[in-house]
């Protein structure tokens, strides 16, 4: 079989969403679609990721807005561990392996435990869930995750009642990632509430494909009310706490990076304005939206705060 290099992709030969969304229902139906357990995950450079189908149902919680193309998806992305271009994830990822690979979960609940990946696709039905994702450097896109909610993990580790918050550690590995940037490993965490919340998931694919390894393979971190780098990618380690966990940005710079990080077109980044984005493969600007679009199910979550205090 012919695998084609991005370069050599015309976008004529892109599959439009819907076709590929007819296809994957045949295949469905037919018995010819993949179990993610099944995979047989691995890198290919400029691409880095499996050609491996996932088991999805849809989502009540998707938009209906239609995604963002595959191609810019997953070459158009920071991932700072393999550089600060946007393209650098895409030409180095491919140097990081994803299995074998294991979750641990510690800290403030009443069963600790390492889940495989594979063990961590059996915990819920994986869903595609069509989420929009905003950016703090004012781009955006919407992105078809495959997923399950992070409530279900949490659920199999028993959260304690002294819990308050989860932080999430990701990999880094010297060897083949960045040594400079920031403090690594890469760290992001949540309330509590937060992380229970519906909207909350872990990806482990896009577009019905395993995630590449640009976008956060094996398992990443998705939560679309909040800017993108919130979404802490390969996560190594889940740990509850009772105090608010350091987070990476806000260390690095915690005049510009908030803990909480509300998509929030009333405040201001130091050095841009919040109030517009414009969406990959548009030329035009759109107004940025309350907690990203969310607002209705996410404002209770931050009643009587105020959001430009904790921002």
């Amino acid at each position: 079989m012919l695998i084609k290099k991005p370069a050599d992709i015309l976008p004529s030969e892109i599959t439009p969403q819907a076709l590929f969304a007819r296809r994957r229902e045949f295949l469905t139906r037919s018995g010819a679609g993949l179990i993610a357990g099944a995979a047989a995950w691995h890198g290919i450079p400029g691409m880095a990721h499996a050609a491996t189908k996932l088991h999805t149902q849809p989502s009540v919680l998707s938009t209906s807005e239609e995604p963002t193309p595959y191609d810019a998806l997953t070459t158009y992305n920071n991932f700072y561990e393999f550089g600060t271009a946007k393209g650098d994830p895409a030409s180095n990822a491919h140097r990081m392996q994803v299995r074998p690979w294991t979750v641990r979960v510690e800290g403030l609940v009443g069963k600790p435990r390492n889940f495989d990946i594979d063990d961590l696709l059996k915990l819920a039905p994986l869903e595609e869930r069509i989420y929009r994702l905003r950016c703090v450097e004012a781009w955006s896109m919407v992105v078809p995750w495959v997923g399950f909610p992070l409530a279900a993990l949490l659920k199999e580790v028993e959260p304690l009642g002294s819990a308050k918050y989860v932080e999430f550690v990701t990999h880094y590995d010297p060897k083949v990632m960045n040594t400079d940037v920031i403090d690594w490993p890469y760290t992001e965490g949540l309330r509590l509430d937060e992380a229970l919340h519906p909207l909350t998931i872990l990806s482990v694919g896009l577009y019905g494909e395993v995630l590449p390894n640009q976008n956060g393979a094996p398992i990443r971190l998705v939560v679309p009310w909040k800017y993108g780098f919130k979404s802490a990618k390969s996560i190594v380690t889940i740990r509850l706490t009772e105090t608010e966990p350091a987070t990476a940005w806000n260390k690095f710079a915690p005049q510009e990076y908030g803990f909480y990080s509300n998509v929030n077109p009333q405040v201001r980044h130091p050095r841009w304005s919040q109030h517009s984005e414009r969406r990959i493969g548009e030329v035009r600007k759109r107004p940025t939206q309350m907690f990203n679009g969310y607002a209705d199910q996410v404002a209770g979550l931050y009643q009587g705060m105020d959001l430009k205090k904790f921002y």
